[in-house]
């Protein structure tokens, strides 16, 4: 049954990152890279807004039950993704590059259109 639940979380957690690139073409974000991964953990989607580098977060959910997913993003997170997004930067040799923390929340619902909530500059 935990295997269950684990698999429909993985599942509506790869159909949130995908409607979040969609999202991020039509409005014209460059895509640098899609789970980027090192020691440090993993980000989900790394793209330019004009002159910055945005890595975000992706967090999706079918409802607020249990919280606002930006609400899920803990320190402990926040610390792998600092950790991941400085391997990034030294990896590319991006150090003087302006960069942005955001956390995108996808909304699913089953006979609506998703909603998509896009927080920008959410930590340093």
């Amino acid at each position: 049954m935990l295997e269950n639940i684990k698999s429909k979380n993985k599942e509506k957690g790869d159909e949130g990152e995908k409607v979040v690139i969609r999202y991020l073409e039509q409005y014209g974000y460059e895509i640098l890279t899609q789970n980027f991964r090192c020691r440090s953990g993993e980000i989900d989607v790394i793209f330019k807004d004009k002159e910055e580098i945005v890595f975000a977060e992706i967090k999706t959910r079918s409802g607020t039950n249990y919280g606002f997913p930006a609400e899920s993003v803990t320190m402990f997170k926040r610390n792998h993704i600092l950790g991941t997004a400085k391997y990034f930067l030294y990896r590319y040799d991006l150090w003087n590059c302006n960069v942005r923390f955001d956390v995108i929340e996808v909304y699913l619902r089953k006979y609506q259109k998703c909603y998509i909530n896009h927080i920008k500059n959410v930590f340093w």
